[in-house]
């Protein structure tokens, strides 16, 4: 009994949980928690395994933790963006190029400016995006489905032969169309 209503799919075909089978697998969790095996679940509702408990139990427990996920998630997200924004308002001062104490003057009497400051923040960005991308999943390794299909010298003639023997039965039809046409 994993869906009590078969018609409910995702658009990738697979069963979506209602909201009966989501207060199912909360109500098998609690039983679990309670100390009831995943065998006596299964026959609570009927299912014919125990694996269905087990399955049940594991989406209750997945549902459960959703929630404070997404918000740790936010939390962090709202961290980073804070930190970059930091960073950037520091690239976009004017820092003095400073050596023992004294600020460095350049020949027509300006400050220098210290680029190292600039590269170390942009360091630090670098590293808090690559931390906001690894948070939200933006650098997962794409899955590819690849089919390699061997061709041998034998497939090689056997397409040629096919060719020519399309090419022998158009240029046998064309005659006959042709034939019967005089």
């Amino acid at each position: 009994m994993a869906n009590p209503d078969p018609s409910i799919r995702t658009g990738a075909g697979r069963f979506a949980r209602s909201v009966n089978t989501a207060m199912r697998d909360a109500e098998a969790a609690r039983l679990r928690a309670q100390g009831w095996t995943y065998r006596q679940i299964a026959d609570e509702f009927g299912m014919s395994h125990h694996t269905s408990a087990i399955n049940a139990v594991r989406r209750a427990i997945q549902a459960a933790c959703v929630g404070p996920a997404k918000e740790l998630i936010e939390l962090e997200v709202t961290r980073l963006e804070m930190i970059s924004d930091e960073v950037l308002d520091i690239l976009q001062r004017q820092h003095p190029l400073v050596s023992h104490g004294r600020v460095i003057l350049g020949e027509d009497g300006q400050p220098l400016l210290d680029d190292d400051i600039k590269l170390r923040a942009v360091d630090r960005y670098i590293r808090a995006r690559e931390s906001f991308r690894r948070l939200l999943g933006l650098d997962q390794p794409v899955k590819v489905d690849a089919t390699l299909t061997e061709v041998s010298q034998q497939d090689l003639e056997l397409q040629e032969m096919l060719r020519d023997a399309k090419a022998k039965m158009q240029l046998e039809e064309q005659q006959i169309v042709d034939g019967g046409n005089e």
